[in-house]
């Protein structure tokens, strides 16, 4: 499909969806590819241990005979027993249901999708049948679903195991916490000290990656929470076009921005996940009448020249903001010069319009109405359950009606910038924060490029034209095949922090931390 029709189809929806309803026609061509795994090489680490394997790499194996479902869950349930009580990543663990499964995958029983017996970790802000979701707040304490969110009924259909419920920032707000704002989840990769930032709110499924308790896992994004947590625990994260992915049951942040979509180990896992969950929901009127879902795992499959050099599979141009280089300019500039070495590559100087930081920082404030709308209820009878989280809670409820449309002419405006302006000079864009592509619902990839000086991940954030995720895929795809970040795994914590792990003072966030830090 043409990139011209794609706009005119991405402004409609975006237009039907800012009015509270959406397109209604959905077309037989939307339906997303069914994948096949490419038989690709796997690692001497992956055959010496299971759960260094990436999503991939894991089905290669089990398709060879080499590696059985069962085995690879108990070798994730392992470390979630051993582990896990210093992570904290996972909310609920569901360990007989997951061996359960397994085991009928090993027998040939069960879903024979390209996913199957491949354990996976679920945000827990999705719906799973018979299986508490919590969303992390006292408002969902009791609450146990009677179905599956679309999303994670796809997976399961596809054959993926749901080890359990990934720990979560309270209502998808910020880092993981007890309501009271003590921290929960920490960065996989430093284990011993909970003050360093995991990127929130997706922050136990992102761990649970990170710390090798999952092959893969969902998370959702309305503020960053797919690409932030992925940046700082050496993943790659990837948020689709608004929906290109059903947010059915799924409780909602904002419902202008709230996305759906994998954090992975590489972008063939980011790819692989995405095609599965990608595709119309009648139950979800966003993601009707779309373009087709474009072949992922081909996008993110790398293009080798004769010679065996690593080429783009299509030329691409790469916007690099003025500003880029503003922060982590070593590693950012090593980015660019490993990418500008990949033949197909044209880098391209972007500079931001001058109204950029009031379009993408004052008017952001009206995604606090949009928050508080489905939860107007809970505020009126119980504000305690909302915690320390109450006072963002509540700056939503403050804002007017003409300041909400005010700033929905101001995102207009800013679609019409990043549309007809920066993208019309490239085909991807490097982004220096991941708020203006959700306020806009266009998509994100985000991948590892490197370390800081404490050893804390570091990674990028690119940006896409609506529908192109697998444009985002391809330079990702290529990035990794010529730099090995995204294969380095955090060192294991000391066992005896994990069993004593009320010795590890936890950092309590204020509410005017959380409120300033709230997606």
């Amino acid at each position: 499909m043409s990139r011209s029709l794609n706009r005119r189809v991405f402004l409609a929806s975006s237009t039907a969806v800012a009015s509270g309803v959406a397109l209604r026609t959905a077309t037989a061509a939307q339906a997303s590819t069914t994948p096949r795994v490419p038989d690709i090489h796997v690692r001497a680490a992956a055959l010496d241990d299971p759960t260094e394997a990436t999503l991939t790499e894991a089905v290669v194996l089990m398709r060879r005979g080499k590696l059985t479902s069962t085995t690879l869950t108990e070798a994730y349930l392992d470390r979630i027993e051993r582990y896990d009580g210093t992570y904290q990543a996972y909310a609920e663990v569901t360990a007989d249901t997951a061996l359960a499964a397994a085991r009928k995958a090993d027998l040939g029983q069960g879903a024979r999708g390209v996913l199957r017996g491949i354990p996976l970790c679920v945000k827990d802000n999705y719906f799973t049948r018979g299986v508490p979701t919590r969303c992390n707040s006292a408002i969902f304490e009791d609450f146990v679903p009677d179905e599956d969110a679309t999303a994670v009924a796809r997976l399961k259909a596809a054959g993926a195991i749901v080890l359990g419920k990934g720990q979560m920032g309270p209502l998808a707000t910020t880092r993981a916490t007890k309501p009271n704002g003590t921290v929960t989840t920490v960065n996989a990769w430093t284990p011993g000290d909970p003050g360093v930032d995991p990127g929130g709110s997706s922050t136990g499924p992102a761990c649970s990656v990170a710390g090798r308790m999952a092959a893969s896992s969902i998370g959702t994004q309305t503020g960053g929470s797919i690409v932030l947590p992925s940046n700082q625990q050496n993943l790659t994260g990837l948020k689709p076009t608004m929906g290109r992915v059903s947010i059915h049951g799924v409780i909602p942040l904002s419902f202008t921005r709230d996305h759906s979509g994998p954090l992975a180990r590489d972008a063939m896992d980011a790819a692989l996940m995405l095609q599965v969950m990608a595709g119309p929901d009648a139950k979800d009127p966003r993601t009707l009448g779309l373009p087709a879902v474009p072949d992922l795992v081909r996008a993110a499959t790398p293009v080798l020249s004769r010679g065996g050099a690593v080429r783009m599979r299509r030329a691409t141009r790469i916007g690099v903001p003025s500003d880029f280089l503003a922060a982590q300019k070593e590693l950012r500039t090593a980015l660019l010069n490993q990418l500008d070495a990949i033949p197909g590559v044209t880098l391209v100087d972007i500079v931001h319009p001058a109204d950029w930081t009031l379009l993408t920082g004052t008017f952001n404030a009206a995604r606090l109405a949009e928050r508080t709308e489905p939860f107007r209820h809970w505020l009126r009878e119980d504000p305690a359950k909302f915690g320390v989280s109450l006072l963002s809670w509540l700056q939503g409820l403050m804002l007017s009606g003409d300041e909400w449309i005010t700033a929905q002419r101001a995102k207009n405006h800013l679609l019409r910038e990043v549309l007809d302006g920066l993208m019309n000079r490239c085909d991807v864009l490097l982004q220096t924060g991941p708020v203006p592509f959700d306020i806009l619902g266009l998509p994100e990839i985000a991948f590892p490029i490197g370390f800081d000086a404490g050893g804390v991940p570091v990674g990028a954030i690119l940006g896409g034209q609506p529908y192109e995720e697998d444009r985002l895929l391809e330079v990702a795809a290529a990035y990794q095949a010529v730099t090995d970040w995204h294969t380095r795994r955090p060192a294991d914590p000391v066992p005896a922090a994990a069993r004593l792990r009320a010795a590890i003072a936890r950092p309590r966030l204020s509410a005017d931390e959380v409120a300033a830090s709230s997606a």
